[in-house]
């Protein structure tokens, strides 16, 4: 398969690497610095699972070399969709899949509105990497999992086609039956984890180990599962409490990249995750008051530290 990856950043180039490693079609879609970069040295990857080193990896930039590709990538942040979805537009054709792997679950309806739903797969991916100022990727941890399905939880010709494509690497690339109700989970997690680590500007361990700060986490994740069921997300029963086991077992100084984001002071995705629920809340008629307080506190920190961005 033709596969084109937007970006060939911390996610889209560790797993556009695994995939080149493997000797799939993989171009990448970059900028001109970013390609610049690759020239000069390389698409290099330091990861526990292996390090990779490709030479002179395939890109393009915007509106070169313009042909339909099999399956589009899309693992921007949310405050560049826009702009994606106009870099990838000229590359998408009738049968393109378009893969996204963002936080959230906004995305979708404006990835629908662009190519059409027919065209839109359901993804998400658990990672913990990052890109280094010299242009390599580091990845650390265990975790690095890229799930994927159609929505309607098919298994068409064209998924298993793409799960032929994504076999045999050394990330884990799984295909899913309920790609929609994995999506949403991962939603109520990172939502939860961002929202609470930002909130306390902790890592997660120090919140939970003070009984008010685990007081918190229990209420900021019943509030963002309310609202989500009330707009009919297909939330498995006891995903509450599985998304509170996981926010108990995670690394003690496990933060979030939202958290991360504010440290750096750069944008965050704070719209598409918090303020997506509480417009839906208020819709909704849903109190909401730990996630107004966590939207708040991001919104304040952008508009005193980053008023020429936002």
């Amino acid at each position: 398969m033709k596969i084109l990856i937007v970006g060939a950043g911390a996610i889209g180039g560790y797993f556009g690497g695994r995939l080149l490693e493997k000797g799939e079609n993989v171009t990448f879609l970059v900028r001109e610095k970013r390609q610049q970069q690759l020239r000069s040295f390389g698409l290099v990857v330091e990861s526990i699972h292996g390090n990779m080193h490709f030479t002179e990896p395939k890109t393009v930039l915007t509106g070169e070399n313009v042909e339909p590709y099999d399956v589009i990538l899309v693992s921007t942040k949310s405050y560049h969709l826009e702009g994606a979805i106009k870099d990838i537009t000229p590359y998408v054709g009738d049968k393109t899949m378009v893969l996204p792997l963002l936080n959230g679950i906004a995305h979708v309806d404006a990835l629908e509105e662009a190519f059409g739903t027919e065209n839109v797969i359901g993804g998400l991916c658990f990672i913990e990497t990052t890109l280094a100022q010299d242009g390599k990727i580091i990845q650390t941890s265990p975790i690095h999992d890229l799930v994927f399905g159609e929505r309607t939880g098919e298994k068409t010709q064209r998924i298993l086609q793409l799960e032929q494509a994504f076999s045999g690497t050394k990330a884990s690339f799984r295909l899913s039956e309920k790609i929609q109700q994995e999506m949403w989970h991962k939603y109520l997690f990172i939502t939860s984890l961002s929202g609470i680590t930002s909130l306390f500007r902790s890592p997660i361990g120090p919140i939970r180990d003070q009984e008010h700060g685990w007081n918190t986490i229990e209420k900021l994740v019943n509030e963002a599962a309310a609202i989500m069921e009330k707009i009919g997300a297909p939330l498995a029963e006891g995903a509450i409490d599985a998304t509170l086991g996981k926010m108990n077992e995670i690394g003690h100084g496990m933060k979030s990249s939202l958290q991360r984001d504010m440290e750096k002071s750069l944008l965050t995705e704070a719209d598409h995750l918090f303020g997506y629920l509480l417009e839906n809340a208020k819709k909704s008629g849903l109190e909401a008051s730990i996630l107004s307080a966590i939207y708040a506190n991001v919104k304040v920190y952008e508009g005193l530290l980053l008023p020429e961005k936002v």
